[in-house]
């Protein structure tokens, strides 16, 4: 064996074991991970530091976002435990379809940059198609076109329509849907004019 090849193998195997050496678990990368992105950003009026830490639910998805599939006993009681906090209304599930337009149109409020007295958008088309008019819209979330009309409006739907807007991980694990009302980004008003505007019959959603 050359002694260019001799060396080139010590080398490789030095590598290795300190690779071997190196290997530290998911807690510690995700911990240094944090320690990163902590060091790195600032906080700047009402975008505080606190929304890089994750809770039981985002630590698990984050877990499982490498293609390993979450097991199905973890997703229910993860779903089981996000149901839970979900405040239901009172008095009806339904507000104003008009002013739930606007909130679906706005994403306003949650930026450093945005007043924290003023309301804060839900930017629903970012993800959703909602209406025929609206030719701008996102893709990621299904379209929502039609959606009482298809599902009915009777009250359950109507129920199911407020729990998911306030909470998507109690329907489904690993949601990309905000948790609206579970995270304060929108009031139970905001939250009620977003449900008729998706289970007002008269609603351009419906139309």
């Amino acid at each position: 064996m050359k002694k260019q090849t001799l060396v080139a193998l010590s080398v490789a195997l030095a590598v290795a074991a300190g690779c071997a050496a190196m290997t530290v678990s998911d807690e510690q990368r995700s911990a240094q991970a944090v320690a990163v992105m902590k060091a790195s950003f600032k906080e700047n009026g009402q975008a505080k530091l606190d929304r890089l830490d994750q809770d039981e639910v985002q630590r698990l998805c984050t877990q499982y976002s490498d293609g390993k599939a979450m097991p199905k006993e973890i997703a229910e009681r993860l779903q089981a435990q996000q149901l839970a906090t979900i405040k239901f209304p009172t008095d009806g599930y339904l507000g104003d379809w008009k002013a739930g337009e606007r909130i679906a149109q706005t994403g306003v409020g949650m930026q450093y940059s945005d007043d924290p007295k003023a309301a804060t958008g839900g930017n629903c088309y970012a993800c959703h198609q909602l209406t025929r008019a609206e030719l701008a819209y996102g893709t990621i979330g299904p379209t929502l076109y039609n959606f009482g009309k298809l599902r009915g409006y009777n009250a359950e739907m109507q129920k199911y329509a407020y729990g998911k807007v306030y909470n998507s991980e109690a329907y489904a694990s690993c949601s990309t849907m905000p948790r609206f009302g579970h995270k304060g980004i929108l009031t139970e008003k905001q939250l009620k004019d977003v449900v008729a505007l998706l289970m007002d019959p008269e609603s351009p959603v419906n139309k």
